[in-house]
């Protein structure tokens, strides 16, 4: 595993919080899935995990191909003493099929930890991590921050990514079904490029039911004022 980060070890890291960060972890090696929740699974079994609504599913695009979201809050793990690490887990699925797990760690219940700390207890899962580009990767959604990659698992099949984010910090974790990573990416581009073609037309086809709608409103209006308008 990966030992050269910036920073020691906290000397008095908590064995709880490192509990909680292992316990949802399975055996050694297994890149195919996180926690329970397995690369590869149709959107109704994670429904059925996580216990959310088939209402919170939403639909980032329905063409070329249907890719769906899913944002969850995972509550607490089974007791107090062993407090939930994530703040909140997003499942992404194409055509059905969950293809990538984006998980976002609560700043308070890794704080202290550093990144060989968070590498060496991921391990215990993944295994020996690969090392990542050193180059930091803005985040678009987030004013002045910095992703900063820690530490990759790869196979075949399947890929983690552990990063740290300057706001906070806060670190994230990336898990990755590859042979969709690339239909998702090239679908999310001609859905892009589809949207532009046809906004236009949109906003046209909105501008027509705008002035029917604003009609009906008016004569509705009038048939109830009509009557009983007297000059």
């Amino acid at each position: 595993m990966l030992r050269s980060y910036q920073g020691g070890t906290v000397a008095a890291l908590s064995s709880t919080l490192l509990l909680s960060l292992l316990m949802p972890l399975a055996s050694a090696g297994d890149l195919s899935r996180f926690r329970n929740f397995q690369l590869g699974s149709d959107v109704s079994t994670v429904l059925k995990q996580t216990g959310a609504n088939p209402v919170d599913v939403k639909v980032v695009h329905r063409r070329p191909a249907l890719v769906q979201l899913l944002e969850w809050r995972p509550q607490s793990l089974s007791s107090a003493t062993q407090p939930e690490p994530a703040q909140d887990i997003s499942f992404t699925f194409y055509n059905g099929e969950l293809f990538r797990i984006f998980v976002n760690y609560d700043r308070y219940e890794t704080e202290g930890l550093t990144a060989s700390d968070m590498v060496e207890t991921f391990g215990v899962k993944f295994g020996e991590a690969l090392k990542p580009s050193t180059v930091p990767k803005p985040v678009a959604a987030t004013y002045g921050d910095q992703e900063e990659p820690l530490a990759r698992w790869e196979d075949a099949d399947y890929r983690f990514e552990l990063s740290r984010s300057s706001f906070g910090p806060t670190y994230k974790l990336l898990g990755i079904l590859k042979r969709l990573e690339a239909p998702a990416r090239t679908a999310a581009l001609e859905a892009l490029r589809l949207d532009d073609k046809e906004a236009p037309q949109r906003e046209a086809d909105q501008k027509i039911k705008d002035v029917e709608a604003e009609r009906a409103k008016l004569e509705k209006a009038r048939l109830v004022n009509k009557p009983k308008f007297k000059p």
